[in-house]
């Protein structure tokens, strides 16, 4: 079902209240955990637990690559009578190695950890990025171990079919973009003429070029036959990156399958079969929508999560997919070849889900979100639409943070349908 009251739909006004929601209710306690996956890595997590008896539902925050113990939604969670988990990745702050099919065995065994805790209903929130990755988890999860994906788009073995997955009941999307790879394909610049030229221009294509449409603070715009063509062009250029990535692979593997053969291998084959070729994708902050206002239109303010200044975010130093390794390249950020999109994921949720949208966000769009709405398989699934940026912050001064808002609407959800 989708939720039709118009507080649900906005936000109202200022609630005025001296309770910080972002402080844990009082009584609350906090438990750190070190914990070893099904693979032999090392991950963490940390389980917060209301004052009073030990609740059934726990809710799960993670992102692959984003520390979020300090997430604003968990104090939220706590105060409607659930656990909340903070789980971390081991790829946390470095998606040079991240693949999405190798963190699955992240969550896995975080929620190995809370089902043996003894929590009976296990709900998962994912909040941008997380959003790809919990989505595939809920996906791969519902499948029988023989279906599961079996090798990483770069070529290894998963380890899925083997790994305990433990179910989910519950799913919750915050600010969801429809996956790594399906944001970084919207936003990746494909007038680069020579990857190994940062600053080589196809003019024709040139998101930059008042010749384009472009104009400076949000009043690009560009004519349909030039986005069009745009976004063609965008994938065209992942595809190559995606047949860089895969020969470099090939490459390092039929060096170690000639080292393998030799009793007495040259210096020259060693380095060959030792080297782990790093990409370096460059310009790849350049989604239309963030410089025309009027495509998608919403109630985001010009410019993109990096920053106002499109030559300084596009150009600079910072950025998705920036450094990767090939294997990283394929699973997570190339649009074409990860299988973490929500596009390939989204049709296996059948659990009662929330989907909070935020009006102000540069990252997620209306079109993406309600694509992602759709594509959802369960008979209960609500939108919500909720003014903010994409962190829940308040789009101008007096505003409250919708962050306030999507707290109070979740904890309404989880009290309906887990407590």
């Amino acid at each position: 079902m989708t939720s039709g009251s118009p507080s649900s739909q906005i936000t109202a006004g200022f609630l005025n209240t001296d309770w910080n929601p972002r402080d844990l209710p009082a009584g609350a306690i906090t438990r750190n955990t070190v914990l070893r996956t099904a693979d032999g890595a090392a991950t963490s997590g940390s389980l917060y637990l209301p004052s009073g008896p030990r609740p059934d539902t726990v809710v799960c925050v993670m992102h692959p690559r984003e520390f979020m113990a300090c997430h604003y939604l968990i104090p939220d969670i706590v105060a409607a009578g659930c656990a909340a988990w903070s789980q971390g990745a081991r790829s946390v702050g470095n998606d040079l190695r991240l693949e999405h099919e190798t963190a699955l065995q992240d969550v896995a065994a975080g929620l190995r950890h809370l089902r043996d805790q003894g929590f009976a209903r296990i709900i998962l929130l994912g909040n941008s990025g997380g959003a790809g990755l919990y989505a595939f988890y809920a996906h791969q999860a519902g499948l029988p171990p023989a279906q599961r994906v079996a090798r990483t788009p770069g070529g290894k073995r998963s380890g899925l079919d083997e790994l305990d997955m433990p179910a989910v009941h519950g799913m919750v999307l915050v600010g969801p973009h429809p996956g790594q790879g399906a944001l970084l394909l919207n936003g990746i610049d494909p007038s680069v003429a020579d990857e190994n030229d940062a600053l080589s221009v196809v003019a024709a294509l040139d998101p930059l070029s008042p010749a384009n449409g472009y104009q400076p603070g949000g009043r690009a715009r560009y004519a349909p036959p030039f986005v069009e063509q745009y976004r063609a062009a965008q994938r065209q250029r992942v595809a190559r990156l995606d047949v860089l990535a895969r020969q470099l692979i090939a490459d390092r593997m039929q060096a170690r399958a000639m080292l393998k053969e030799q009793a007495a291998p040259p210096p020259e084959l060693r380095r060959r079969a030792a080297h782990t070729p790093v990409l370096v994708v460059w310009r790849t902050d350049a989604d239309l929508r963030c410089l025309d206002l009027s495509l998608d239109p919403s109630d985001r303010h010009p410019g993109s999560l990096w920053g106002k200044d499109p030559y300084a975010s596009n150009y600079g130093a910072v950025g998705f997919a920036r450094f990767c390794t090939p294997e990283s390249w394929l699973s997570t950020w190339s649009g074409l070849s990860s299988n973490a999109n929500l596009s390939r994921t989204a049709p296996g949720i059948v659990q009662p889900t929330l989907v909070i949208e935020y009006t102000g966000d540069q990252a997620c769009f209306p079109s993406d979100v309600r694509a992602i709405h759709d594509a959802i398989a369960a008979s209960d699934k609500t939108h919500l639409r909720i003014r903010g940026d994409h962190h829940g912050r308040a789009l101008a001064d007096g505003e409250e943070p919708g962050r306030y808002l999507a707290g109070r609407e979740l904890a309404a959800w989880l009290r309906a349908r887990f407590l």
